[in-house]
């Protein structure tokens, strides 16, 4: 099989070395820039090209991933073949392709990329989606190969996925920043939360994030709360740390109300 990679960023980054660790073979990395996509196809020892006219014709697969401010941009500008385009984002549909591609689907690894990182892929969930069941076949061939993990889901489904992810990594990495400004005005070292955090993910595999939840916002310590509201100077991490103190505690109330079977934990 012959990959090519629209897109030289983070996910297509790890994604195609770690195809080409389960022995797929990467022919070509297409970027804007010289800069990302170089030092990628030598890694890769493949070819690569900064003109989207120059795409290979002759692929099996082609991995779009660019941002998806730019994707339907970029599908429209590549030549049409008999190769099967997949894009890997999680809020754009998969009906984009159409009018460009004969076959088309989706590729979306649930992770967080960054280039610099070496992430092992095994056990990634690799969500699909595609316009025959054929290619569908295919593609989970190639996530098994790559994760060992293949699961359909249709756009909208992803979309709601995606949105969870948000919420589970971008915000919390988001959370981490603020912890971070906080310790800083204090000339405490970032690291000392390390363990906290570590533990707080580790937890959440053992149980349900509400049985893990602890802190004064779940407890409604009045006065811890007023204190570090108090401490805040900035009004947007004051908001912020009230929303979800509030939204804590609503939580708990709701689960006491209307309590998870063990089948839905």
């Amino acid at each position: 099989m012959k990959i090519v990679f629209i897109g030289a960023g983070n996910l297509a980054t790890c994604i195609s070395l770690g195809m080409q660790r389960a022995g797929m073979g990467i022919g070509q990395i297409y970027s804007r820039t010289r800069e990302s996509a170089e030092p990628l196809a030598k890694r890769l020892n493949c070819r690569w090209t900064t003109n989207l006219g120059e795409i290979v014709p002759n692929a099996d697969l082609y991995i779009f991933a660019v941002k998806d401010s730019a994707l339907a941009e970029v599908v429209s500008s590549v030549k049409p073949n008999d190769g099967l385009w997949v894009h890997t984002s999680g809020s754009m549909p998969m009906h984009l392709f159409e009018g460009y591609a004969r076959r088309y689907g989706v590729f979306y690894p649930l992770q967080t990329f960054t280039k610099e990182r070496k992430i092992q892929p095994d056990g990634i969930p690799v969500f699909l989606e595609a316009a025959s069941e054929e290619d569908m076949k295919l593609l989970k061939e190639i996530a098994i190969a790559l994760s060992g993990r293949a699961l359909p889901l249709d756009s909208e489904k992803r979309k709601r996925l995606h949105m969870a992810a948000v919420f589970a990594c971008n915000f919390t990495n988001h959370m981490y920043c603020l912890a971070g400004k906080i310790l800083a005005e204090q000339d405490i070292p970032y690291d000392i939360l390390l363990p906290l955090i570590t533990e707080t993910a580790a937890k959440v595999g053992d149980v349900s994030p509400q049985e893990a939840q602890t802190g004064p916002a779940v407890r409604f310590d009045k006065e811890v709360l007023d204190a570090h509201t108090a401490m805040l100077a900035d009004p947007a991490m004051r908001a912020i740390y009230q929303l979800i103190s509030q939204n804590i505690y609503r939580e708990k109330l709701s689960h006491e109300l209307y309590p998870l079977r063990p089948d839905e934990d």
